[in-house]
């Protein structure tokens, strides 16, 4: 593996892309090392093809690591994710330097009817999400985490029918942060197929989202279905067609069903205090394995 790589790893552990709570490191230092050193083993460098969950294939470009199941869910249960993340086909960590990371899931979802995408109404779908993140925020107590508030769309849902994709982002802060203090952003995007869906999930900082977005757009593109999974495969005769449609996706119907709940206190915001806990927590233990210096 690369030192380009290691560093690449350490650069976002240490600067947000693992958004830990303040109070929830269960994990031992000696299980983080042991994760990260699973991880870095398993890890693929681009250029090479991934196939994902028998369904697609990711052609994985140069400068890109993809690391696979099941070290990547051992890496995010160590980075502060709770759950077994049984829909996680791997993380995607760019070479060299870059304040990000991506998820990529599938959902098994069945047929997903794209029809709504032409009736979308952005100002009512914001308010059912800021409405869906109250009642995700009764957990995040339970979880002994700072409840979460929307601030906006980062980029408005669309949906290209000819390529069958799907790409939106939400901003959010910790509830009754000032105005001033960054956001977080979960850059999401989303490529339909014939029994369900992959998503590659880019998670980075607001002000960061104009320089990498294009990353997330480029590996979306870089996704494919196989032939006999594509979304112009769907047998109305045989196949099963999902219980809720394309404007789910965005609402939380479909997050749902991803666990996206489970693991919203993680993948949603903190990037005013993550370089913070960085040093003093998961990242700072990272750091060390490259004979790096905790920041103080």
């Amino acid at each position: 593996m690369t030192t380009r790589w290691t560093r690449a790893l350490a650069s976002a552990l240490a600067f947000g892309a693992l958004f830990m709570a303040a109070g929830a490191g269960a994990q031992t230092e000696a299980a983080e090392k042991q994760a990260f050193a699973a991880a870095k083993a398993a890890a693929k460098s681009g250029p090479q093809d991934v196939k994902l969950a028998n369904q697609a294939t990711l052609h994985l470009p140069a400068g890109k690591v993809f690391i696979p199941q099941p070290e990547a869910g051992h890496l995010l249960r160590a980075m502060g994710n709770p759950g077994k993340h049984e829909q996680l086909q791997g993380l995607i960590f760019p070479e060299g330097d870059g304040s990000w990371f991506a998820t990529v899931r599938y959902e098994a979802s069945g047929y997903i009817k794209d029809d709504d995408a032409k009736n979308w109404d952005a100002a009512d779908m914001l308010k059912s999400y800021r409405e869906g993140t109250e009642a995700a925020n009764e957990e995040r107590k339970k979880m002994g985490v700072a409840p979460m508030e929307i601030v906006g769309w980062a980029e408005q849902p669309h949906y290209a029918a000819d390529s069958h994709r799907l790409i939106w982002a939400m901003s959010s802060r910790d509830k009754g942060a000032a105005a001033n203090e960054p956001q977080g952003v979960n850059y999401n995007t989303y490529a339909l197929g014939r029994e369900g869906y992959m998503s590659l999930n880019l998670v980075t900082g607001l002000n960061e989202l104009p320089k990498y977005k294009g990353e997330a757009q480029m590996l979306l593109g870089a996704m494919e279905f196989d032939n006999g999974k594509r979304y112009v495969d769907f047998n109305q005769s045989t196949d099963k067609v999902a219980e809720y449609g394309l404007a789910a996706l965005v609402l939380g119907v479909g997050a749902k069903k991803l666990g996206f709940f489970a693991v919203i206190f993680a993948f949603l915001a903190k990037f005013a205090k993550v370089g913070i806990l960085a040093a003093l927590g998961l990242g700072g233990a990272m750091l060390k394995l490259f004979g790096r210096k905790k920041d103080a």
